[in-house]
């Protein structure tokens, strides 16, 4: 039985870093949302063997892919409760960029927890879901969590978020990979908004309520590290603003950068737009959207 899933990528609309952690973490508070650009996963159950494979060449094929890692962690907590543990196989057809900050990989390890839990007739609760999720990486939580989201701690602590307005995206990946590492290491703390007057609009976003329009609290804390130590990202930015003629924006630790639209019309001809002023480029471009 093979069963075709679809893994949607999210972005943060903003990001703020509020402190570092004794763990060498960061805390932060953000608000991330599911957007419909989407990879698909194809799982077939009942195998002999645990596999994976990827059309992409910078996913890994092995035991370090998270959607590999989140079966071998599932079947380890239902052993107890089913006795089973059956191998798979999962093909993934990869359309979010990796090292994108768009959540490729927590996603696709998301979809697969879900999958697992659905195919063994839902030995594990939602909750237990999510902090399994933990485990392989902070935004997994969010993508089972399955709502616009504020996100604190490392990402972990998740408050939905109600009547987000809905927009269109046009987004590019520069054709550079950022590494998280990196960019949380060599943030300026002298530059970001970690204090708390310059977060003050951040942490008082209401959380509910009727068309809560972002387009004014969009920021990301780690944007001015990434463009530092990727200068593709920064001359990528200032290229599709001035070709957008609108703000644009980064998401997660980068380094897809994005900007909104009201309408899909405008949004069709901003992405046409940049996709014939990079043709032949490495930069890649996409069309999206998010609604609540």
């Amino acid at each position: 039985m093979i069963k075709k899933i679809a893994s949607f990528a999210k972005i943060n609309l903003f990001l703020y870093i509020t402190s570092k952690r004794t763990d060498g973490y960061h805390n932060l508070y953000s608000l991330m949302t599911q957007i419909d650009l989407c990879d698909d996963l194809y799982i077939e159950f009942a195998k002999n063997e645990l596999s994976i494979c990827c059309d992409h060449p910078d996913v890994p094929e092995d035991e370090s892919n998270l959607a590999y890692k989140a079966v071998v962690l599932f079947h380890q907590a239902i052993k107890n409760k089913t006795g089973e543990k059956k191998g798979l196989s999962i093909k993934i057809i990869k359309r979010i960029p990796p090292g994108g900050g768009l959540g490729g990989g927590s996603s696709n390890a998301a979809a697969v927890l879900m999958a697992l839990n659905t195919y063994y007739k839902t030995p594990l609760s939602k909750a237990e879901l999510m902090t399994m999720g933990v485990k392989l990486g902070a935004d997994v939580p969010f993508f089972i969590f399955g709502h616009p989201a504020i996100a604190k701690g490392i990402g972990e602590r998740l408050e939905k978020v109600a009547g987000l307005k809905s927009y269109h995206l046009v987004l590019c990946h520069p054709g550079v990979g950022a590494s998280t590492v990196k960019v949380y290491k060599n943030i300026d703390y002298r530059l970001t908004s970690n204090q708390k007057d310059n977060i003050k609009i951040g942490l008082n976003v209401p959380l509910r309520g009727q068309n809560f329009d972002v387009r004014d609290l969009l920021h990301n804390d780690l944007e001015e590290s990434a463009c530092r130590l990727y200068p593709d990202i920064k001359n990528t930015k200032e290229e599709m603003a001035l070709l957008l003629q609108r703000k644009v924006y980064m998401t997660g630790s980068g380094a897809t950068l994005f900007a909104l639209f009201s309408d899909r019309e405008s949004a069709k001809k901003g992405f046409e737009r940049l996709l014939k002023a990079w043709d032949n480029s490495k930069k890649r471009v996409f069309l999206s959207s998010f609604n609540s």
